[in-house]
């Protein structure tokens, strides 16, 4: 219902065939602009009729006839001059100007009327209403329908759309819905509980659908960089917005003439062993998307090209003479500091700076280990689907291996690729289909070992490993693992324990009345179960 104490004030574009008309037949026709104002339930006060100037004449006759049937409204005729009415942008660049200049009184109720017009002139006005650039509601007219021999009234019928209320609420719906599906689809479908992340998936499903510019995706190894690219193409292509394959390549397999040729592709005889020509995966990837991961690997040389196969759309194939194209996305991936590495000059700074457009860092697992516990639903899920067989914790099982995997022992060096090869090892050798608590004790062990050994080779749990054992290694909290293996380090380096002892208390030492740092050492080391002698000759207490 419309505010009756307000004017009413209909903005509209002069239809320049459905209103026109200048014979005494003209009367006998429905004309839009004309019978919008000849409603009896719907008084306009003033009516702002947008026309081409080359359409004046048609404008001033259809003025002069709501004069005729509607004398209380006002007419006023606004000259827009738009060179062609199907350029969308040209049209919505008027469109915009005038919404932006025109006096919107507070006072008024304002229509917009989107009968009339091109359809791109007509999307373009449901958009500057949507933003609210029009402070109005839509108004559409509809010609009277036959009714067996009888007729409705020739001004037709009319219905007035409210942007804000809720029969577009629910056309929005739809919308979000959908979005959430996308956004859910990108994460597998995992109901992730870390928030920074969801936020992070939601922005790149927005990007992924608004744009074709290339997607750089960074983050440690196995944080899920490649199956996130795959789900981006699948999404756009869910929605038609690619229809070519999704191609993928690591860069880090290759090498030399090898690449150029994995990527561009080759000719016959383009070189020794090139015995048939080679289209290349970016000419695969032709209308699709082409993931290039671990993109830092690739030589100067084949980053020149692919700047200029980004920009132009065009590359050439090795031993070619001319050149060939590829409407192609680029979704690249890194674990590696690009920006550092054009600062050493191992990255072209040019290219850098055309794919870092839209850059997504993927948090590694051990940085939201709120989403462990539903990452290992899924992986379960996983397994099952691929053995055929469905396996699950028993319940101390599963409180077990959470503890460790969200506490601080849960490393997760290889992130999401740690925990797969976790379940899968667990899943495998579950008896009747049932992880126990003993299983999940031997793969802890096993987890432990792997990310010690994956640590430096100057790491304090090399040092403290030598000198201790692995067993004992491990019954160490992280904060007695840095300070012993800055007294083993100390007491290797020193002739005796005095020395050690003046090394390691050096501030302290002088604030004491008696010092005695041999004896301060020895009792240090005695704690953990270790002499001075046995680490200054190299032996440790392994037995």
């Amino acid at each position: 219902m419309r505010d009756t104490t307000r004017p009413l004030v209909v903005i509209g574009l002069l239809g320049t065939r459905l209103d026109a008309g200048s014979n005494p037949n003209r009367w006998q026709r429905w004309r839009p602009t004309v019978a919008v104002c000849q409603h009896e339930d719907m008084i306009v006060d003033r009516l702002e009729l947008l026309h081409d100037p080359r359409n004046l004449t048609l404008a001033q006759q259809v003025s002069d006839d709501i004069a005729q049937v509607s004398p209380e409204t006002t007419v006023s005729l606004r000259p827009m001059a738009m060179q062609d009415p199907w350029d969308f942008e040209g049209v919505f660049a008027h469109l915009h100007d005038f919404a932006r200049t025109y006096p919107f009184d507070e006072g008024e109720d304002y229509l917009l009327h989107i009968t009339t017009g091109t359809h791109v002139a007509q999307i373009c006005l449901f958009l500057l209403t949507e933003s609210r650039h029009f402070p109005a509601r839509l108004l559409q007219t509809s010609p009277p329908r036959s009714r067996g021999h009888r007729r409705e009234k020739a001004w037709g019928s009319y219905r007035i759309i409210d942007l804000d209320l809720s029969a577009y609420d629910q056309l929005a719906s739809r919308f979000r819905q959908e979005r959430r599906e996308g956004v859910s689809f990108l994460k597998a479908g995992i109901e992730t509980r870390n928030e920074p992340f969801n936020r992070l998936i939601e922005q790149i499903e927005r990007v992924a659908l608004a744009s074709r510019a290339p997607l750089l995706l960074t983050g440690p190894t196995g944080a899920g960089k490649s199956q996130l690219a795959r789900r981006i193409y699948q999404l756009r292509k869910s929605r038609r917005l690619v229809a070519g394959e999704f191609v993928e390549v690591n860069c880090a397999t290759l090498r030399g003439d090898a690449a150029m040729s994995a990527i561009f592709g080759h000719v016959r005889g383009a070189f020794t062993g090139a015995e048939s020509a080679r289209d290349g995966l970016m000419k695969a990837a032709d209308k699709g998307s082409l993931f290039l991961d671990e993109i830092g690997e690739l030589g100067l040389d084949e980053q020149a090209m692919l700047l200029k196969a980004i920009e132009t759309g065009r590359f050439m194939p090795v031993g070619a003479d001319t050149e060939r194209e590829s409407d192609f996305q680029l979704i690249a991936g890194t674990n590696r500091d690009l920006v550092a590495a054009a600062a050493q000059g191992r990255f072209r700074e040019d290219l850098l700076a055309r794919i870092d457009l839209w850059t997504f860092r993927l948090p590694g697992l051990s940085e939201r280990v709120e989403d462990i516990a539903p990452n290992l639903e899924f992986e379960l899920e996983q397994f099952a689907d691929s053995a055929g067989a469905r396996v699950g914790f028993s319940r101390e099982a599963r409180e077990r291996f959470l503890a460790f995997a969200e506490g601080p022992e849960g490393i997760w060096a290889g992130n999401f690729r740690d925990l797969n090869a976790a379940v899968t090892r667990m899943s495998t050798l579950a008896a009747g289909g049932r992880i126990t608590v003993a299983l999940v004790e031997e793969e802890l062990a096993r987890l432990r070992r792997r990310w010690r050994l994956a640590a430096p080779t100057n790491g304090d749990d090399v040092v403290l490993a030598e000198a201790l054992g692995e067993e004992r290694l491990a019954e160490l909290d992280r904060f007695d693992r840095v300070q012993l293996a800055e007294v083993i380090r100390v007491c290797r380096s020193s002739r005796t324990a005095s020395d050690a002892g003046r090394v390691l208390f050096a501030a302290s030492r002088a604030r004491r009345a008696t010092v005695n740092d041999a004896d301060r050492i020895r009792k240090y080391l005695t704690k953990w179960g270790l002499t001075f002698a046995q680490l200054s000759d190299g032996s440790s207490s392994r037995g």
